[in-house]
């Protein structure tokens, strides 16, 4: 199932906390709503956006799986290619060097990532510390004018943007 993101800008926790309760009340998992605001603004009652939602950790893990399985994947052909002296079935070794790799590239680029903040919260980083309130539903990709549809018709007032949510 394909999904989207969508980005409601809500004016304050008490809307916020209205539009999580319609969207609860319509059937959106509680897993799939995240709300992201100041540290001056209380958000009781409202699931809180974790790393995978504020950070790049996603996108740093499935780099790194990428990078360093290629990296393990050339090593262990490299030493089948030209086995050391001694050893004998280098071949063996080629997949558990490539997996070894891309455990090691998605553990190093996850530890980096996780601090690096998420490139698509940037456009709302005036809002928040202004002390508006980012919510982030995922849905599926069909039902977008839906959810959007119901989010306007008690809160004209947010604001929405969407985007394809990050592979987690």
């Amino acid at each position: 199932m394909v999904m989207k993101r969508l980005y409601f800008t809500l004016s304050n926790p008490e809307s916020c906390k209205n539009v999580v309760a319609a969207l609860r009340s319509a059937g959106i998992p509680e897993r799939r709503l995240h709300a992201v605001a100041s540290l001056a603004v209380p958000i009781e009652d409202v699931p809180g956006a974790s790393l995978l939602q504020t950070s790049e950790l996603a996108h740093g893990i499935e780099r790194g799986l990428a990078m360093g399985g290629t990296a393990g994947l050339l090593g262990g052909m490299l030493a089948v290619a030209f086995p050391p002296p001694g050893v004998v079935g280098a071949a063996a070794w080629v997949a558990p060097v490539a997996v070894g790799g891309a455990a090691l590239g998605a553990l190093a680029l996850g530890l980096i990532s996780k601090d690096i903040h998420n490139k698509e919260l940037a456009a709302f980083e005036r809002d928040i510390a202004h002390g508006r309130i980012l919510l982030m539903v995922d849905v599926p990709k069909e039902e977008v004018e839906q959810w959007k549809q119901l989010v306007v018709e008690h809160h004209p007032e947010a604001k929405i943007s969407v985007a394809a949510p990050p592979a987690t």
